[in-house]
C-alpha cells in the first residue's frame, strides 16, 4: 500500500476523513451520479475490464460493475477505496502506478483530473493512461466545462444538496486556486484546489505528447473524451 502524497495548494474542511488534495471521504459517498455511467458505456465494449484512475468512494465504480464490466479501482487514497465494493482496488498515486505488464480495454481519467495544476502531475497522468491502455483500446477522459472557472456560481442538486464554486482566483503559471463548497441539511464541506484550465487545442497536445489522440468528444459540452493510442 502507497502512502498518499501532500498535494500543496490543496485543502478541504468538513466532517470525517480529508484527504491530501482536499476530498472528504463523506462528502462522496453522498454526491450523486450523474450521466457518467451511461457516457461510459456507450463508447466501450460491453463487459469490458476498465481500470479507473481516481476512482475515490466508487461512486461511478458501482454503476458500472452493475452494467456489467470489470473494474479496477486505483486511488491514492486508502480511506476512499475503503468504501469501494465490487472491485479489485490498488492504492497508489496515479501517475507512479505499477501493475507490471498489464493492460486493459478501457482507461478511464474522469474528475478533471487532467487539469491538474502541477504539468509533471498531469503529464504523467496521461503516460499512465497511454501505458495501461492495450492496442486497440480506449482511454476516456472528463475535461473541465467551458464555465468551470467562473465565479461565483451555484447549483441546486434534485438530490438535495447544493454545490457552489466560491472563488477562482489565479495562482502563476496559468493556474487558478478554485475553492468549492458543498451544503447539506446537516453537514457542509469545502475543497480548495489547483486546477489549470486547458483550451481544445491544448489539452489535444498534451494527449499527443502522451502518444494518444482524440477518437470522439463524446458529449455536446465536450466534457467527455474518447481517446485512443497514437
Amino acid at each position: 500500500m502507497s502512502g498518499q502524497l501532500v498535494r500543496e495548494g490543496y485543502s478541504g474542511t468538513g466532517p470525517g476523513a480529508i484527504t491530501p488534495d482536499g476530498c472528504a471521504v463523506e462528502l462522496y459517498t453522498r454526491l450523486a451520479v450523474g450521466d457518467e455511467p451511461a457516457v461510459i458505456e456507450a463508447a466501450v465494449p460491453a463487459g469490458a475490464h476498465i481500470l479507473e484512475l481516481g476512482c475515490g468512494v466508487g461512486r461511478v465504480t458501482r454503476p458500472l460493475i452493475e452494467r456489467g464490466f470489470r473494474v479496477t479501482a486505483v486511488d491514492e487514497s486508502p480511506q476512499m477505496l475503503e468504501r469501494v465494493r465490487g472491485a479489485r482496488t490498488v492504492c497508489a498515486p496515479i501517475e507512479s502506478l505499477d501493475l507490471g505488464e498489464e493492460t486493459f480495454d478501457v482507461v478511464m481519467l474522469a474528475s478533471f483530473l487532467v487539469h491538474a495544476g502541477d504539468r509533471e502531475v498531469r503529464d504523467g497522468l496521461l503516460r499512465t493512461c497511454r501505458r495501461y491502455v492495450r492496442d486497440g483500446g480506449a482511454v476516456l477522459i472528463q475535461r473541465e466545462g467551458a464555465d468551470y472557472h467562473v465565479a461565483p456560481r451555484e447549483r441546486a442538486d434534485a438530490a438535495g444538496y447544493t454545490v457552489r464554486i466560491v472563488s477562482s482566483e489565479p495562482v502563476g503559471d496559468g493556474v487558478r486556486s478554485v475553492r468549492a463548497e458543498y451544503e447539506f441539511a446537516d453537514a457542509r464541506w469545502t475543497q480548495t484546489f489547483r486546477s489549470r484550465p486547458l483550451s481544445k487545442e491544448e489539452f489535444e497536445g498534451h494527449l499527443e505528447a502522451a502518444g494518444l489522440k482524440v477518437d470522439r468528444y463524446l458529449t455536446d459540452d465536450g466534457i467527455w473524451v474518447r481517446a485512443v493510442p497514437v
